[in-house]
């Protein structure tokens, strides 16, 4: 088994979900993004170019904890979303909508490169894609409050930044699954076919 996976996805490519399935079938220790935690995101959903810098620069910071702790783990580990789409996909998609100014932008990402270098990377990457219309259907059956803000626009460069980045991804070997119509949690064919491709990649 390997020692440190990492599930990476948009805004409901379901990451939750499979993160779940992941510990349950092969005893992994979970390390979930702390979406509750972050003091300023229910301020960066209403206002974005206010709140930008300060959120991510919160995720940046937790997401090296969560790491840290991660790298101290004694068994093998699993994490949801990693802290390369913090920066790669998230806070640069919000630089170029112009809701983080370029000196903000500049010293977020020195900050995000030391970080990087210091990190090992995951030995395995399961990189989940799904149409908007089922990660908009998603976000609206969970129903977060404050995820019913997010603009589609904003939704809509979110999977166009992960397109780009899962074609240049290239720290360690990558899995893509298409979640769009796989329903690994009830359909067992599905289920089956999750299971092999992942007991390949992980063993």
């Amino acid at each position: 088994m390997k020692r440190y996976i990492a599930v990476a996805g948009t805004i409901g490519s379901g990451k939750t979900s499979l993160v779940a399935w992941l510990v349950k079938r092969y005893g992994l220790t979970p390390f979930y993004e702390p979406n509750e935690d972050n003091p300023y995101l229910a301020d960066f959903y209403a206002d974005m170019g206010r709140w930008a810098f300060h959120s991510q620069c919160f995720f940046l910071a937790h997401k090296l904890r969560l790491h840290q702790q991660l790298l101290d783990c004694s068994g093998p580990a699993v994490i949801d979303r990693t802290i390369y789409e913090d920066a790669e996909i998230f806070a640069h998609t919000l630089y170029r909508q112009g809701l983080m100014d370029r000196r903000d932008w500049s010293v977020y990402y020195q900050l995000y490169l030391g970080i990087r270098a210091a990190l090992p990377p995951p030995d395995v990457l399961i990189a989940l894609t799904c149409s908007l219309g089922a990660a908009r259907e998603r976000i609206a059956r969970r129903g977060r409050p404050m995820e019913q803000q997010i603009p589609e626009a904003y939704l809509r460069r979110l999977h166009s930044a992960y397109r780009r980045w899962f074609k240049r991804y290239n720290l360690s070997p990558m899995v893509m699954v298409d979640t769009t119509r796989l329903d690994y949690v009830e359909d067992l064919v599905d289920l089956i076919e999750l299971q092999r491709r992942l007991d390949k990649a992980l063993s």
